[in-house]
């Protein structure tokens, strides 16, 4: 029987045919796509034939054609809906698949050829496409060792095995940490939580078999839990375990494995000729060097600093007038704001949430794409992974464009937070290939007969992941490689964070944020107070997000640190963390930078990133936001263009110069430090 990884998918859009994919067929699948894989490659660095951009790069983009299908399909599936088995698997192939990869760029033969055509490009009549990916594509054999002999060739790849293998872990004990802690709530530990806190902590129950209502590390539920509990000594309990993920001195525990990471990413960098890693990492992004990501960083810290500061004396003063002895701690934060943020702007989440419903914001982000760049989203009837992801059909002018794959809610199976992925992407090379797109996040699953609700963040999240989604829908490239979201890791945040923009346009709220019983739009002055409290609380946001970005740089900008957790402490307190605020992503629980290398010395890219988005959306602002030339520029000079040019080059297209921070400050509500 054919195994269904490998078989030919007949299945509408040939999407993957999920109730045929079995976890016992994957590691056949790998195995088989791997030896496909190692044959094409051989063909191709064994080819008598003198290189030719058709017989060497190309041949590249095509070799792991199979490997790509299977893997997008269960990658794409393990992320959002693992278990046992799944985990099981991925800690399997992170070392094969390393040292596949070490094979590739380890092949003196195949490098060769490259090199040639590298040396010979003036005179191949390449396309600017074509020449951008042979440049990409020397540039990451050299950048993964090509160049090395002997035995700094052999332990290059044991290190990219050894941190394969370390990333898998990294996440998979983090997922542990989160799947196994949740607090019982008895029924008078519910008093004072909004009814949508209830009606979560109660589903949450079920799904983990408790006898009640519970509160889990999902951040769908302990944020608003911290929110709006009364009682401290609860919020205390569990906003530990949060900040205690990863590093908790069991099995799951994450410190060693960071340490470790670190380690060997110095060493790796400095195998290549490099300082220190991020030296090494920062060289291809746009921010090219430490010092230029240092100076953006600490250009917001003092501000940012600031803001939390002055928020910090009005809190306390709140938490003492209620009776409260001692300082403000990380668990109170969000319980004073609130209260403050209820005060100042008349903004209650509880009042605010019904009008916020799941399935009016994917309606909202659906509509926008269409008026911005004409796409249409048609719900499609196939079968998905998980009952709760749906699918739709995106279509142009009638042509078809993407899968978008939309699964939304938080469960036990899923890592937490929210991403975007392609199961398959756009390219052409083969013939007219479109993605296949997938969100996920991890929203509150209301109980049954209940529509879904959001808060305002859980909104802006929701569009941030549908504008990476843009990114790969409407990519028009013709090689994989560079096809949707394949940029700068600083670049790769703008289509997202751009898109979250126009959730704060207030014809889309007028439009779409409706109440979940009555129907009726959001009252007018309700709307305009959500407005203008759009920079509320950001001095917090700012502070614990820069903190975050700071230690990843300063981790990786030098020695690595014999103990991680010491050095997080020396780093914030050198910049003057304060103490109510924490770490967004503390090292034992930073997937971003140690569940893989995406963003190692890279966390500021959010930062980065959002100078462009804040100077991208005021082009629109000039005009409206619904501007259809500005929207075709946007489109023809970033969103489809995957990594076809150089980022620079691409925003310089689209918006005539490259932005300042000012209005990055502007938007956050921050006054620049003089």
């Amino acid at each position: 029987m054919t195994n269904p990884y490998l078989a030919e998918w007949t299945t509408e859009f040939n999407l993957p045919p999920f109730a045929d994919l079995k976890d016992e067929d994957v590691k056949p699948a790998v195995e088989a796509a791997l030896s496909d894989g190692r044959a094409a490659i051989k063909a191709i660095a064994d080819n008598p034939e003198a290189p030719t951009f058709a017989n060497t790069i190309e041949a590249l983009e095509k070799a792991d054609a199979t490997l790509s299908k299977v893997l997008g399909a269960f990658y794409g599936m393990a992320g959002a809906d693992t278990n046992d088995t799944r985990d099981a698997l991925m800690r399997e192939f992170s070392p094969m698949l390393s040292a596949y990869s070490s094979e590739i760029t380890a092949n003196a033969a195949l490098f060769q050829r490259i090199e040639t055509l590298w040396q010979e490009r003036e005179n191949l009549d390449l396309t600017d496409e074509q020449q951008r990916v042979l440049m990409l594509t020397r540039r990451s054999f050299v950048r993964s060792g090509a160049k090395l002999e002997g035995a700094d060739k052999d332990r290059m790849a044991e290190i990219k095995s050894r941190l394969a293998t370390l990333g898998t872990q990294f996440s998979q004990n983090l997922l542990a940490d989160e799947r196994e802690w949740f607090m019982e709530l008895s029924e008078d530990d519910l008093e004072g939580l909004p009814q949508f806190v209830v009606d979560a902590a109660r589903s949450a129950g079920e799904e983990k078999g408790a006898k009640g209502p519970v509160v889990t590390l999902s951040r769908s539920l302990i944020t608003p839990f911290l929110q709006f509990s009364p009682r401290r000594d609860l919020r205390e309990k569990a906003f530990r375990a949060w900040a205690a993920r990863g590093e908790n001195g069991n099995a799951n525990d994450n410190r060693e494995i960071a340490r470790e990471i670190l380690e060997l990413r110095e060493e790796r960098a400095r195998l290549l000729g490099y300082e220190n890693f991020a030296a090494y990492k920062l060289e291809t992004e746009m921010a090219k060097t430490p010092e230029h990501v240092r100076d953006l960083l600490m250009r917001v810290w003092a501000p940012a600093k600031e803001a939390a500061e002055r928020d910090a004396a009005i809190l306390s003063k709140m938490m003492a007038e209620d009776g409260v002895n001692g300082d403000l701690a990380p668990w109170d934060w969000r319980y004073y704001s609130g209260k403050r943020r209820k005060a100042e702007h008349d903004l209650d989440e509880a009042e605010l949430k019904p009008y916020l419903q799941l399935d009016r914001m994917i309606e909202a982000a659906f509509t926008c794409a269409n008026r911005l760049f004409g796409l249409e989203f048609e719900p499609l009837d196939v079968t998905t992974y998980h009952p709760d992801a749906r699918a739709w059909n995106v279509t142009r002018n009638g042509k078809h464009m993407a899968v978008f794959i939309g699964d939304y809610f938080a469960r036990g199976s899923k890592r937490s937070g929210a991403w975007c992925t392609a199961m398959r992407s756009q390219q052409k090379l083969e013939g007219d290939i479109r993605p296949i797109v997938l969100n996920v996040c991890n929203f509150a699953k209301p109980s049954k007969g209940e529509a879904a609700l959001l808060s305002y963040d859980d909104a802006r999240t929701l569009f941030h992941e549908f504008g990476h989604a843009l990114h790969q829908m409407l990519s028009d490239v013709t090689y994989d490689s560079i096809s949707g979201t394949s940029v700068a890791r600083d670049f790769v945040e703008l289509p997202s964070q751009l898109y979250e923009h126009w959730l704060e346009v207030p014809e889309v709220l007028e439009e779409f944020a409706t109440h979940a019983v009555t129907g009726a739009p959001m009252p007018r002055d309700m709307l305009e107070r959500l407005l203008a409290a759009q920079t509320y609380d950001q001095g917090f946001a700012t502070v614990e997000y820069v903190s975050s970005a700071l230690v990843d740089l300063e981790f990786h900008d030098g020695p690595a640190p014999k103990d991680p957790m010491k050095a997080q402490a020396e780093i914030l307190a050198k910049i003057g963390m304060p103490k109510a605020i924490t770490m967004r992503h503390a090292t034992p629980h930073f997937a971003h930078i140690f569940s893989g290398d995406g963003y190692s010395s890279g966390y500021y890219s959010y930062m980065w990133s959002e100078v462009m988005d804040a100077d991208a959306f005021e082009a629109f602002e000039e005009t409206s936001p619904f501007d259809p030339v500005m929207a075709k520029r946007l489109e023809d000079n970033i969103l489809s263009k995957g990594g076809s040019e150089d980022a620079e080059a691409l925003y310089t297209a689209f918006r005539g110069r490259m932005p300042g921070v000012e209005a990055l400050l502007k938007g956050r509500g921050l006054v620049a430090a003089e």
